[in-house]
């Protein structure tokens, strides 16, 4: 018979290990985006930064790299400067789209 494990002793989930090329970056912001949620946006463009390295990242935006795990915590509100900053040094960039 197989143990059961309780939720509790599961490993917590690190989406930066699924973000592996610049298609499974994109996907991820862009279903990021369609949830409308500031925070989860300022914790995605983390887990992208980690993905890639924090430190290069928080380079070449010009950000330390205390700075840039305090703005892009869960849960945060960095300024929209900060964010176009870190959409740079990750490459990507934010598109607008008219609602239809």
């Amino acid at each position: 018979m197989k143990k059961r494990r309780q939720i509790t002793e599961l490993p917590e989930f690190d989406s930066a290990h699924y973000l592996d090329s610049e298609e499974s970056i994109a996907a991820y912001l862009t279903d990021i985006l369609d949830a409308n949620d500031a925070g989860l946006l300022a914790a995605a463009l983390g887990d992208i930064a980690r993905a890639r390295g924090m430190t290069e990242i928080a380079k070449s935006a010009g950000i330390s790299r205390e700075a840039l795990y305090k703005a892009l915590r869960p849960g945060s509100a960095p300024r929209f400067d900060t964010i176009s900053r870190v959409c740079t040094a990750l490459g990507v960039r934010l598109v607008v789209h008219r609602l239809v």
